[in-house]
C-alpha cells in the first residue's frame, strides 16, 4: 500500500503556503473546518502585515478577527493564534518550539497541528498526521476502527514505519482529495482499490 501511494503521488507535500516554521503553525490553526485554498487565500496578506510572532502577539483580536474571518470560527482562531504568538514570544524565545511536547503548549495546538509543524517545518517524525481524509481513509482500508484521531493515530504509528510518518501523511491527504473523496470515491482509477473492502466502494 506504501509503495503504491508513494508512485501515486510523487509531488505530495503540505499544501499550506509559508515560508517558515511559524507561518506554517498559523496556517495550520487556520486550516481546522476550512480548505487549505481558502488558507491560502487569506494568509500571504496576513503574513506581510504580520510577519513575527511578536507582531501577531500585539494585535488586537477584533482587528485578528476580521483579517482572518474567511476561513471560518474566527473569533476562536484569532484568540488562539495570538495567545500561542505571545507564549511563543515570551516562553520560547520568539521560536516555534520543535517538541511535541513544547507544541501542545501552545493555544489551539493539538496533535495533528504539533505533527504538521513537525514533519513539514522540523523534518521530525513524531507522529501521523489525522486530519479527516485520514480518518476516512484508514478506517476504508481497515487500517484502523476506531473514529477518535489520537486513536487512530496510535494504530497507524504502530503499522507505519517511522521513516514513512511525514511521507505517508502527505499521501493520504493527496489520495483523500484526488481520489478516495468522501461521497463519490473515484474506485476505478484508486491505486490501492484491490486492498480495499470497503461497503462504500463504487465498484
Amino acid at each position: 500500500m506504501i509503495k503504491r501511494l508513494e508512485k501515486a503521488y510523487p509531488d505530495a507535500q503540505c499544501a499550506l503556503k509559508h515560508c517558515n516554521a511559524f507561518e506554517l503553525l498559523i496556517a495550520t490553526i487556520l486550516s481546522a473546518q476550512c480548505t487549505d485554498e481558502r488558507v491560502n487565500m487569506v494568509t500571504p496578506e496576513l503574513f506581510r502585515k504580520y510577519p513575527t510572532p511578536k507582531d501577531l502577539a500585539a494585535v488586537r483580536q477584533e482587528t485578528l478577527e476580521q483579517e482572518i474571518r474567511p476561513t471560518g470560527f474566527y473569533r476562536n482562531k484569532a484568540k488562539s493564534i495570538i495567545a500561542a504568538s505571545q507564549k511563543i514570544v515570551n516562553e520560547f524565545g520568539g521560536k516555534v518550539p520543535d517538541s511535541m511536547e513544547q507544541l501542545l503548549t501552545l493555544p489551539g495546538v493539538a496533535r495533528k497541528t504539533g505533527n504538521v509543524v513537525l514533519g513539514t517545518a522540523y523534518r521530525k517524525a513524531s507522529g501521523v498526521v489525522v486530519d479527516t481524509h485520514v480518518q476516512r481513509i484508514s478506517r476504508r482500508l481497515d487500517l484502523t476502527e476506531e473514529t477518535v484521531a489520537e486513536k487512530i493515530e496510535k494504530d497507524l504509528m504502530q503499522l507505519i514505519p517511522q521513516e514513512k510518518w511525514i511521507s505517508f501523511s502527505h499521501e493520504m491527504i493527496f489520495h483523500g482529495r484526488r481520489c478516495c473523496v468522501a461521497r463519490t470515491p473515484k474506485c476505478p482509477v484508486c491505486p490501492v482499490e484491490d486492498l480495499c473492502y470497503s461497503e462504500d466502494k463504487t465498484i
